[in-house]
């Protein structure tokens, strides 16, 4: 598989945001390949386009499986594995929000669940209680606001993000910008 310059450039950046999100670039760049690609390749096709060794992208293929973003497809007269992305961002967002969620949050909010009940922590001074608090309330809240996005079609979810600063001002909340110009004499 060739790639042209354009899918080039955003396999090489895929790869390079992915070490920012937690996974190594080859476990971006092979979803990105896999994402662009107009059917399902096998593994030998990714070694061969990106010039990576055949026991990286099949290490990389199984942590994309297990996050769910890439599975495998069969394909008619082929003995080999051949391989294919989400192709939906709607659906690759969802996948990722829960996989995070399921790596990070919530065990975070487990671990601050016991926290909060644990006798010891009542003896804490009302900073650390109060912080602690805090940090619980954004997190658990934060998680129940993520799952009711997760259960919007994407049209609506596409309105509302679109709607920005216009909700801010619907509850009455304003724009930062407007805050500071109202105050000014």
């Amino acid at each position: 598989m060739q790639l042209t310059p354009i899918a080039e450039k955003f396999v090489l950046h895929w790869g390079e945001m992915g070490s920012r999100w937690g996974v190594n670039r080859t476990v971006g760049q092979i979803h990105a390949l896999l994402y662009l690609a107009e059917a399902p390749i096998n593994a030998e096709e990714i070694c061969e386009t990106l010039s990576i060794a055949r026991s990286n992208v099949s290490t990389s293929l199984k942590e994309l499986m297990d996050w769910g973003l890439v599975r495998v497809v069969h394909v008619m007269g082929e003995r080999r594995d051949h391989f294919e992305a989400l192709h939906d961002i709607w659906d690759i967002f969802r996948v990722i929000a829960q996989g995070r969620r399921r790596r990070e949050i919530d065990p975070t909010l487990s671990m601050m669940r016991n926290t909060l009940m644990d006798p010891a922590f009542s003896k804490e001074s009302s900073t650390t209680r109060a912080r602690i608090q805090q940090v619980h309330d954004f997190l658990d809240t934060s998680s129940a606001w993520v799952d009711e996005m997760q259960r919007l079609d994407p049209a609506t979810l596409m309105k509302i993000m679109k709607l920005g600063s216009r909700i801010q001002r619907l509850l009455g909340g304003g724009t930062p910008s407007e805050e500071t110009s109202a105050t000014k004499p």
